[in-house]
């Protein structure tokens, strides 16, 4: 089992920055990869960013170099910089595990909002 929480959510001005933050804790030797996806009210749930052991990262096409994804091995932390954000940005950020059992394990998400 692994565990995962998000932080670092909250209300950012159109051009503005946030860092997300998710602490993984139980079985993190298992972890494979792991990544950010988000998901705004009435939408589906879409990629943002996936970094996987020795394969390096993917983004989603819309994320046109604004976002960094990073993981720190040594905190057992996933991070995500986002930059120049825009109102189109706003939604519920979830990080996500998945592990060498094929499990996929999700966080609560964290609320970013882009509004003036």
């Amino acid at each position: 089992q692994v565990q995962l929480v998000e932080s670092g959510g909250g209300l950012v001005q159109p051009g503005g920055s946030l860092l997300l933050s998710c602490a993984a804790s139980g079985s993190v030797s298992a972890i494979l990869g792991m990544g950010w996806y988000r998901q705004a009210p009435g939408k589906e749930r879409e990629l943002v960013a996936l970094t996987t052991n020795g394969r390096g990262t993917n983004y989603g096409d819309f994320v046109k170099g604004r976002f960094t994804i990073s993981r720190d091995n040594a905190k057992n932390t996933l991070y995500l910089q986002l930059d120049s954000l825009e109102p189109e940005d706003t939604a519920v950020y979830f990080c996500t595990a998945y592990t060498d059992s094929d499990e996929d394990y999700w966080g609560q998400g964290t609320q970013v909002t882009v509004s003036s």
